[in-house]
């Protein structure tokens, strides 16, 4: 069995977003590896208490620099958790660099004596922290899944203002970063969400990325139920209220379309925008057709997605959306922003992507793909058994951990990655060009 040294700072099984993928991910390979998972410290609780599948758990205390940083951050923030993520990331490159240093010093003995056969750092997901272990790793590392690097679009820049995102105009100033260049040339093997991701990357390590989206699902939460026709379907927004998620956009549809009334508009989710909502809410007399539930568990979104048809998305700048692929597990129709993360994830058959524009635009554009579908029950149907047999197939976690295991096996016999690897059919995705080839 492949023995895995496992970095995941970001490691939850309670927390959303980035650090329950990295619990998730990392619970599945263990499964098929034997895995020892260096976090930090903070996961310790919850771990615990659920485990993290068949891993050994090791936990390192860097809370001497962690805690600072975590109080500066939030008071830069305003207290508040749900925005300037771009801003929390840069300050916390110190504190990677921190984390790793003492993960080497305690296991650099280890690596040199042969205990381990791979390094993997499957978190921090952002290209731009850079990893000490990929300089000193003795043995094949790999890096990733990284997602980053998709640009803000000009026609947001009200929304960019809200998300409190001014640093993202000088985001590419990390690639001048100490230990950034290392970090591309020492790796072994890179895996890199979608197409923006890899553009955002250093050219020179091509030869060693695979088109590999972080997102994945768990069948046991999501998966579809026997719809029976309903003459007044629910279509479904699900993802944290902030600006560049633009979920007013939905609410406004409703608002725009006596024919979008009819039916019933489910919002989940928190976050500084529901104010906002409410209010468009009450000016529109939209009571009847709009309920906003606040945030809810993942269990408790999987039951809302078995119980709705269609998933609207109008997210503007979605790095990878998770919650797409869930919904299309659930037997959903998705409708998304035809950019970024959902732009890949919605393949041909699945779904509808909806061009990119103004807020005014997408609106327009949203009710009228919104108000055709409701009136079409059957290709309501056909999109979501489409959508649920494409992510069952390449999104869920147990066979996710298996292409991972290849990569490992592969790394191992011949510390490189043999060119029919990098087109694993791990997406279907739109790959980089000129990929191929060999350290």
């Amino acid at each position: 069995m492949v023995r895995v040294l496992m970095l995941a700072e970001d490691c939850n099984p309670d927390w959303p977003s980035l650090p329950v993928v990295g619990y998730k991910f990392a619970r599945e390979i263990s499964k098929h590896a034997d895995v020892t998972l260096v976090t930090q410290i903070r996961n310790q609780p919850n771990l615990d208490r659920e485990g993290c599948g068949n891993a050994e758990l090791v936990y390192i205390d860097t809370e001497e620099f962690a805690a600072p940083l975590h109080k500066l951050i939030n008071f830069l923030r305003g207290g508040q958790q749900d925005t300037g993520w771009t801003f929390s990331t840069g300050l916390s490159y110190l504190h990677s660099l921190y984390y790793e240093w003492k993960i080497w010093r305690r296991y650099r003995s280890a690596l040199r004596s042969g205990k381990f056969d791979i390094v993997h750092r499957l978190t921090p997901m952002t290209p731009t922290h850079p990893s000490l272990m990929a300089l000193f790793s003795p043995i094949p590392f790999v890096l990733g899944p990284l997602n980053g690097g998709l640009p803000w679009p000009k026609a947001f820049q009200a929304e960019l203002k809200r998300e409190r995102e001014w640093l993202s105009y000088f985001r590419n100033l990390y690639k001048f970063l100490p230990f950034i260049k290392s970090t591309y040339t020492k790796s072994d093997a890179i895996l890199a969400a979608f197409a923006h991701t890899i553009a955002d990357l250093p050219v020179e390590a091509r030869s060693k990325m695979i088109n590999y989206p972080e997102v994945g699902i768990d069948p046991a939460l999501f998966s579809a139920p026997v719809r029976s026709p309903k003459e007044r379907m629910t279509i479904l927004y699900a993802g944290r209220l902030v600006p560049y998620k633009l979920p007013e956009v939905v609410v406004r549809t409703f608002a725009a379309s006596p024919i979008l009334r009819q039916h019933r508009l489910v919002v989940v989710g928190e976050g500084p925008e529901r104010e906002r909502l409410e209010a468009i809410v009450a000016e529109h007399g939209l009571e009847a057709s709009v309920e906003i539930v606040g945030r809810k568990s993942q269990a408790e979104v999987g039951k809302l997605m078995r119980e709705a048809e269609i998933f609207a998305f109008p997210s503007i700048r979605e790095l990878g959306a998770g919650v797409v692929i869930e919904a299309m597990a659930c037997g959903m129709a998705p409708v998304v922003v035809d950019y970024g993360g959902p732009a890949d994830l919605v393949q041909p058959g699945c779904g509808v992507k909806v061009p990119m524009g103004n807020l005014d635009q997408l609106v327009q554009r949203f009710t009228g793909e919104l108000e055709q579908l409701v009136q079409q029950p059957d290709r309501v149907a056909g999109y979501g058994k489409t959508a649920h047999d494409h992510a069952m197939r390449y999104y869920a976690w147990d066979a996710k951990a298996k292409q991972t295991l290849e990569i490992y096996q592969q790394l191992i016999s011949d510390r490189c990655l043999a060119p029919e690897l990098l087109d694993l059919p791990i997406s279907t995705a739109s790959k980089v060009p000129a990929m191929a080839g060999r350290r």
